[in-house]
């Protein structure tokens, strides 16, 4: 795949709602798994991938398990857990744990290999973990964590994964033309979604009205081409995530 400029995007606003039972699910004795675009055995020719995201997987997984080592390559690859605590090692060296409130970016460039196991032998570990395309293959892997729960207590979008320098101390992604934020909303608070060609809206968490559109639930998601600036309003306490995106891919 091959990235297309926003210039070359047309601009006219255009949402796309996928309801969360229409995502692709994966279901075994230690994994529940939805996938919000064609993932492993799941493929649908029409759902490849939304501005540079290629996945966004919705993981549930069972006390004491979780994928063993396995191998990436040329992928920026974030993680944000919603409950429990996920273990990360990789082949490069690196450790953590991660917890709600901890944001983390793998660079699988030139080529590694992890595992990601649930860190308690007796609470569930769900997360969504997220991976774009970088701005050039072949990079020397590498990793990242950082803790943005104390700015996640505003009526803002907080960026926690970005290419863009200005938001630090988000985790930093290979990918100039992708940013991460994360919102949490009481009732009634509102965020306006960023004006960019290219916007991935995924509740993760309670209820939301969608300017324009209207309510969504948790697992649904809006995709938006030629983004104006929506707001979105909580109906129930939220936990949302949204992709800002100025580029595309299509086949090569």
């Amino acid at each position: 795949m091959v990235g297309i400029r926003s210039e070359e995007v047309a601009r006219m606003s255009q949402v796309e709602i996928r309801k969360a039972d229409e995502r692709f699910r994966t279901r075994t004795d230690w994994l529940d798994s939805r996938h919000s675009f064609s993932f492993g055995p799941h493929y649908d020719p029409r759902n490849t991938h939304f501005g540079l995201l290629l996945v966004s997987n919705d993981d549930v997984v069972r006390p004491g398990a979780g994928f063993p080592p396995h191998d990436h390559q040329d992928m920026e690859i974030v993680t944000w857990v919603l409950s429990g605590a996920l273990a990360h090692e990789d082949s490069a060296g690196n450790a953590g744990v991660i917890r709600p409130g901890l944001v983390q970016r793998m660079t699988a460039g030139a080529g590694i290999r992890h595992s990601e196991m649930n860190a308690s032998d007796t609470e569930p570990v769900r997360f969504v973990q997220m991976w774009v395309v970088p701005d050039q293959t072949g990079l020397t892997p590498s990793y990242e964590q950082a803790d943005v729960s104390a700015r996640l207590d505003s009526d803002y979008l907080v960026p926690v994964a970005s290419g863009r320098p200005e938001h630090r101390p988000a985790v930093r992604i290979h990918q100039r033309d992708a940013t991460l934020y994360v919102a949490r909303l009481p009732v009634g608070h509102d965020v306006t979604l960023p004006a960019a060609p290219f916007v991935h809206l995924y509740v993760a968490e309670g209820g939301v009205y969608l300017e324009a559109s209207g309510p969504l639930d948790a697992g649904d998601a809006a995709r938006i081409t030629g983004s104006e600036g929506h707001r979105v309003t909580a109906t129930e306490p939220a936990e949302i995530l949204v992709w800002e995106m100025y580029s595309m891919l299509r086949s090569a």
